[in-house]
């Protein structure tokens, strides 16, 4: 059973609604094997699924409200024993966001754990059990992810420098393997449409579209200066892709791209990365499920964008403790973070009704490409509105108390 911090300190921010705390706990903080790499909410908000630390991993039922985990029979608790690091983690089959909805999922529903071996395992969240091992990649599975059309097509990038596509309805059948990059593939994500792969790799300073219906690579985005490639995640529409890079010399930033002509719409930076340099590196990011924000993490703190208001809605300060990975809750109502020793911590995320003009936007580029977008009859305002044009070129986040 996981032990629980139900409500947060006088310290934390108000944001903050629950923490939960690994078993193994470890003797120093950084020792290598106790981190929490990865942390993922099914795709119908029922579960959540918690990478521990030394192999281990937890899946529990999710309640909303949720304020703590004690609750929950045993029955209901599963953990699962990988023997090895546990780096991604996924639930499938997964739906797109415009069909998502709480409750849908039901039995059927698979949880894949990616492995410091290279061993892909793939649990049934029912039962808790190993149902068959995924073999192929030679490193470490870094990353994995379905494609959001209901199916089981699995994407996962591993530190062999490839990504590999998986048909779990076909047991046995093998893999598309897609290379190109000589680079630890680092992170993968996929349109909502399903046709597009996105990919960064560790040190090339670049990102890699790839077709997930014909499996050839589509373009490349190229930056003119040297950075370490963090993540990548489609936005709800995917009409965006953000991505997230570093440098231990001058920073991170964060971009948004448009997938469909390589075009750079707009940069995010911190102002105090040139004072911390490498001591605040960004570590991850994703888009909302369901609104026009970006969460990002650097080592300090989880921050929200939301887009349509030019504005930051939450600034949490992670008390000194790294957080190295996020995910919204498919409802986008609460936000988990994963921190290097080991914890899980949920944040509220703002309640904020998006415009009916996102909206039909939303609606739109969720099957229309921005080609598609500029050759209809409309004024050029409403065009650069449709196809993200009217985002701020560049935005610096100010500094906060908890940055000082």
């Amino acid at each position: 059973m996981c032990t629980t911090t139900e409500n947060a300190t006088q310290d934390d921010s108000d944001d903050l609604i629950l923490e939960l705390e690994p078993f193994h706990h470890p003797r120093l903080y950084g020792t290598a094997g106790c981190e929490t790499w990865s942390v993922c909410f099914s795709p119908d908000g029922s579960h959540f699924a918690w990478s521990m630390g030394y192999g281990v991993v937890k899946v529990l039922r999710w309640r909303l409200p949720a304020n703590d985990c004690a609750d929950s029979n045993d029955s209901e608790e599963k953990t699962l024993n990988c023997e090895h690091t546990v780096w991604g983690m996924a639930f499938g089959p997964r739906l797109s966001n415009r069909a998502t909805a709480v409750g849908e999922i039901g039995k059927g529903l698979h949880l894949v754990t990616g492995l410091h071996t290279g061993v892909i395992k793939v649990w049934a969240v029912s039962t808790g059990q190993l149902l068959l091992s995924l073999t192929g990649h030679k490193s470490v599975v870094r990353d994995l992810v379905f494609a959001p059309n209901g199916t089981l097509t699995l994407v996962s990038a591993s530190r062999d420098k490839t990504l590999r596509i998986w048909d779990l309805s076909k047991k046995g059948a093998p893999c598309r393997v897609l290379t190109g990059p000589n680079y630890w593939v680092f992170k993968c994500s996929v349109s909502p449409d399903s046709s597009m792969i996105a990919s960064v790799c560790n040190l090339d300073s670049k990102a890699y579209l790839w077709s997930l219906r014909s499996h050839t690579l589509i373009r490349i985005l190229k930056y003119d200066h040297e950075r370490t490639m963090i993540s990548c995640d489609f936005s709800m529409d995917g009409a965006l892709l953000a991505i997230g890079s570093f440098h231990t010399k001058t920073g991170w930033w964060l971009d948004l791209w448009d997938p469909y002509t390589a075009d750079h719409l707009t940069k995010i930076e911190d102002c105090d990365t040139c004072i911390y340099k490498n001591d605040n590196l960004l570590t991850a990011l994703s888009f909302s499920p369901v609104a026009p924000q970006l969460a990002f993490k650097d080592y300090r703190a989880l921050q929200i964008w939301d887009m349509e208001q030019d504005k930051l809605v939450l600034e949490s300060d992670h008390n000194r403790v790294s957080g190295i990975c996020c995910a919204f809750h498919p409802l986008g109502s609460i936000i988990a973070t994963g921190c290097r020793d080991g914890h899980v911590k949920f944040w509220r995320v703002p309640r904020l009704v998006p415009s009916l003009r996102h909206l039909c936007r939303t609606a739109l580029r969720h099957s229309v490409s921005t080609f598609q977008v500029r050759a209809l009859p409309l004024p050029k305002k409403l065009l650069d509105f449709l196809t993200y044009r009217t985002i701020p070129k560049r935005k610096i986040l100010r500094c906060t108390e908890h940055h000082r």
